[in-house]
């Protein structure tokens, strides 16, 4: 099955990173592809490195580039592990890095394994394609975790301001059967929530999967983990761009940023976040909630 991802803000990334035709580029959030291929229609002799945490992202993607001139190495990992993966690969430094952060419409659609609450699938929300028994899973949190962790995870992750309610919604609902599917989770959110909160812009059940799907992934860790990683591999004079699409993953950003600026560490290329244009918010309304924010390393 081909990917079907549309990737968000793909021009200003791309130009925002300054690349050359002889750069090395790591795209840390392969998806779909839709950042790697343009690199390689543009920058014919570019060489990509590609990490991903879902192995069936490569194959969906691969076709692109048949008859591209680039190298492309796919590495099937999550971005937390970016040293190793150039170690691997026998390189130092790069000259661009790319991050975006959002859910591919891949794996909302097609993954089969739960992210969407618009399809019933089992609960399992790993960005794994084929998790180990010990990988954690949105089963195991809704069906195992203690109340208070329920709520304070589905509060913190999610900025619900439901969390105690829908935490102790879940534990007297596993207390009858077992959680397993995305739609008996959405079932207990209908029948907990408030009619009016249920009418409102967002669906009610959007934070409460989003806040899963972290703490599932250790996302926000990993995050931060992965922005400082990028900066030690980046060449003097090298970009990073990164796209956030919610507030917890757009502040560490932000707060990182912010401080390697004032260490003197990098110069920041845009001091107002970069948003679609309307034209892209009529095309794709997932881009709605993109931000993206670029720097260059000075050092």
């Amino acid at each position: 099955m081909e990917s079907i991802h549309r990737t968000v803000l793909l021009n200003e990334t791309i130009d925002g990173l300054n690349l050359s035709p002889e750069s090395i580029v790591l795209d840390c959030t392969f998806g779909g592809g839709g950042h790697s291929l343009e690199i390689c229609s543009r920058y014919p002799n570019v060489k990509i490195i590609a990490i991903d945490q879902d192995k069936s992202a490569w194959e969906k993607a691969k076709s692109k580039f048949n008859g591209c001139n680039c190298k492309v190495c796919f590495n099937n990992t999550n971005f937390g592990e970016l040293d190793k993966v150039l170690e691997k690969e026998e390189i130092e430094k790069v000259d661009g890095i790319i991050f975006d952060l959002g859910l591919s419409s891949d794996q909302l659609e097609n993954s089969g394994r739960g992210f969407s609450f618009m399809k019933n699938e089992p609960l399992l929300m790993t960005m794994k394609e084929n998790p180990d028994l010990e990988d954690l899973t949105a089963r195991d949190i809704v069906n195992n975790w203690e109340e208070k962790n329920l709520a304070d995870i589905i509060y913190g992750y999610g900025e619900e301001k439901f969390s105690r309610k829908i935490a102790k919604a879940i534990v007297e609902a596993r207390g009858k059967k077992e959680i397993n599917t995305t739609f008996e989770l959405v079932e207990i959110l209908e029948k907990v929530l408030p009619a009016g909160y249920k009418k409102g812009r967002l669906h009610f059940a959007t934070k409460t999967f989003q806040a899963l799907r972290i703490a599932v992934n250790d996302e926000l860790r990993i995050l931060s983990t992965g922005l400082e990683k990028g900066l030690n591999v980046l060449k003097n004079k090298g970009r990073m761009s990164v796209i956030s699409f919610h507030s917890l993953e757009d502040r560490i950003v932000k707060r990182f940023y912010k401080e390697k600026e004032k260490e003197k560490k990098v110069f920041l290329i845009n001091k107002k976040i970069i948003t679609a244009s309307v034209e892209e918010l009529k095309n794709n309304p997932r881009s709605r909630s993109a931000k993206l924010r670029i720097l260059e390393k000075i050092f």
